[in-house]
């Protein structure tokens, strides 16, 4: 692997920008069709891009699907689905913006949850950073202000979800390969939606087939530019990068889609990023 911090942190923006287009894109599918069935087209794109992807890497497919552990594989693939079902339901319900600035929680939880699920010391200063960050959420949701609406917690619920998908895959990787872990990432989870969402199959507008393709291309597409980023530089160097998909897609839903920005939401994420950024700087110090 080469190290190339400044050509990583230019693919992880790039990165996050078309994970960023790829969010409105299903919101505004979401908002005219099921969306099991929306996630479960976009996974037969995924499934065929990682096969070729962890075969390429691997040398065969056999190769590639190589486990031995094969239950929490699965585990995490379909956990990967139904949290993505569950982030792209929050879009619907409260727009990019807030659903965004919630699951920027999702690196504190991984932090919190790292010394239960993978016996990872956690110091005080994290802990303290982590429930600074908690206080963040809290300035977003706003509990006792006005009655709480039950719809925040779903893109909480999607920031667990994939918080527990990223330290299975980190325990995963203790054993196998980073293409076996994608390969299972993408089978496992085509096959549990298309068990769910071919009962929910409706017809398409021919426009909105091509906002479909649109949406698997920038799918596939972060994807790839995700394991090129971590090909070329450290994980700890363009991690903090990655919060610029709230930005970007926080832009896509004030300028595109007409959200608005609360004075609460905004600071609130500003409270949680700087405690994320800092549990980061942490864990690379620690490390």
């Amino acid at each position: 692997m080469q190290n190339n911090p400044r050509l990583g942190i230019l693919l992880m923006i790039c990165t996050t920008f078309i994970f960023a287009v790829q969010d409105g894109i299903s919101r505004h599918l979401a908002e005219n069709y099921n969306v099991i069935m929306i996630v479960m087209i976009r996974y037969w794109f995924f499934a065929a891009f990682v096969i070729t992807i962890a075969t390429r890497q691997s040398g065969s497919i056999r190769a590639a699907a190589a486990t031995k552990q094969p239950i929490l594989q699965i585990i995490r693939g379909v956990l990967l689905a139904l949290e993505i079902c569950v982030m792209v339901s929050a879009f619907v319900l409260l727009g990019l913006v807030e659903s965004h600035a919630i699951f920027a929680c999702y690196p504190l939880l991984i932090a919190a949850l790292s010394g239960p699920v993978l016996g990872e010391k956690v110091g005080w200063r994290r802990w303290l950073a982590i429930g600074i960050g908690f206080i963040g959420v809290l300035v977003i949701l706003q509990p006792g202000y006005t009655v709480f609406a039950p719809a925040a917690i779903v893109p909480l619920a999607s920031a667990l979800m994939f918080a527990l998908y990223g330290l299975l895959t980190r325990y995963a990787a203790r054993k196998d390969t980073t293409a076996t872990s994608f390969f299972w990432t993408g089978t496992s989870g085509a096959v549990v939606m298309t068990g769910a969402g071919i009962w929910f199959w409706e017809p398409m507008t021919a426009a909105d087939w091509q906002w479909m393709a649109a949406l698997c291309i920038t799918g596939a597409g972060g994807h790839w530019l995700l394991i090129k980023t971590y090909e070329v530089a450290e994980a700890s160097e363009v991690q903090p990068f990655a919060y610029l998909q709230l930005v970007f897609a926080s832009a896509i839903g004030l300028l595109l889609l007409d959200e608005v920005l609360r004075p609460n939401v905004a600071i609130g994420a500003a409270i949680v990023v700087g405690a994320g950024l800092f549990t980061l700087w942490r864990s690379k110090q620690s490390g």
